[in-house]
């Protein structure tokens, strides 16, 4: 009897052993699925190859998952994540990867940024469109939650807000480069201008875009704009450009809208060249719009993905395996946010059981005074002034065959 009371112990202990160790999987990795297209509704990030090992600095953000410009929120989940698993591969820094769905909507995202704040985000990658960044910038300050936000380029952004910074150009700063890029290339002699004016990002660029070309002497022709209310129906502003003899026609704006000013003047046979900012970065990815309308349109941008250089060949190629296509600048951009990022904690010596406000004074203190090299820029170095705007230079691009193409 006892001999057999020891055998049913012995198999009780490796039982329990065996059930003790049944999952391996990592409690602290990266969040989310994969490969997710435009119409994802899910709301935290990319792959989860890289498993966490140790305590992680949370790192969470909002953009647009779903909705009309979703392409922009999902490319830059999409590189910020590939940095997360490739960073922690390495065994040093580690981070845990966060992004809700702020649909871009501002309510939305402030919703967002709360639903990251209970999980115990400790840095920011902000809003990745300028409407809802300008709601969590205020929120990022006033809870001294660092941001570093990828693509939210208006002013009002950072204004005002010592902790809050941007990877990508400002609004104003991509008006005047556009400009000086037009005339320094002679890429037209009769201008014209379709811009929203209902809109910060476009306004934004429009304004500066304006005084820039006057001082260079730039001949504006044609200067219209839309607004909600109107915005599906082009015809007017087409009709005054080609009237007055525009040979540019110069798009502050995102690619949504671009595309049915594409299609619509094709419709009356104005074919001017077409000259737009980072919003047009993703006009070969709408939904049923025909890609040989984008044939020819250029663009300023900070991120060239046929550049030759070792990363970013490395970087195409681990995005294109995973998501099927092309990373635009908003991949790059963020990717190279938590590469800055990585480079900060670890000159700062912070550790991840730092409060977010102790992260705070850390980051701002490396972030005004490191040089980070990424995929963005040219290669120069990039740097930020204490009015957390960036100081990198743009590239110019050019679609042909269907495929961004640098231009310098």
């Amino acid at each position: 009897m006892k001999k057999f009371l020891s055998i049913l112990l012995a198999l009780a202990l490796v039982l329990s052993l065996a059930a003790c160790g049944g999952d391996s999987g990592s409690s602290g990795g990266s969040t989310g699925g994969d490969s997710q297209t435009s119409g994802d509704s899910g709301s935290t990030g990319g792959d989860s190859d890289s498993s966490v090992s140790g305590a992680a600095f949370k790192l969470g953000g909002t953009g647009p998952l779903t909705g009309p410009v979703a392409v922009y929120g999902l490319a830059a989940r999409n590189g910020a994540q590939i940095a997360v698993d490739e960073i922690n591969a390495m065994g040093g820094i580690q981070f845990e990867l966060n992004y809700q769905d702020d649909a871009h909507d501002a309510e939305k995202a402030v919703n967002a940024y709360n639903t990251l704040k209970d999980w115990g985000m400790q840095l920011s990658l902000g809003s990745v469109t300028s409407t809802p960044c300008e709601a969590t910038s205020v929120m990022n300050f006033e809870d001294r939650i660092f941001a570093l936000t990828p693509s939210a380029s208006s002013v009002a952004t950072t204004e005002g807000k010592d902790n809050v910074f941007q990877m990508c150009f400002t609004d104003p700063g991509q008006g005047a480069k556009s400009a000086e890029y037009i005339a320094n290339q002679n890429l037209g002699t009769k201008i014209g201008v379709i811009w929203k004016n209902d809109d910060v990002y476009s306004k934004g660029i429009y304004d500066t875009f304006m005084a820039e070309a006057a001082t260079l002497g730039l001949e504006v022709v044609s200067d219209t704009n839309f607004n909600d209310s109107n915005s599906t129906d082009f015809s007017v502003q087409i009709a005054d450009a080609q009237s007055k003899g525009a040979d540019l026609v110069f798009l502050p704006m995102y690619f949504d809208v671009a595309a049915l000013i594409f299609s619509q003047a094709s419709t009356v046979g104005y074919a001017p060249k077409w000259f737009g900012v980072d919003g047009m970065d993703g006009i070969l990815s709408v939904d049923g719009f025909d890609t040989s309308l984008a044939e020819g349109v250029m663009l300023l941008t900070p991120f060239s993905a046929d550049a030759e250089d070792e990363r970013t060949q490395s970087f195409v190629a681990e995005y294109q395996s995973r998501h099927g296509e092309i990373p635009n600048q908003f991949a790059a951009d963020a990717y190279d946010c938590v590469y800055a990022y990585k480079q900060a904690l670890e000159a700062a010596g912070a550790t991840p059981d730092m409060s977010a406000s102790e992260l705070c004074d850390l980051m701002q203190q490396q972030f005004t005074s490191m040089t980070f090299d990424g995929l963005t820029g040219d290669g120069a170095g990039i740097t930020w002034e204490t009015s957390g705007a960036v100081s990198k230079s743009p590239k110019g691009m050019i679609i042909q065959n269907g495929a961004y193409v640098g231009m310098d």
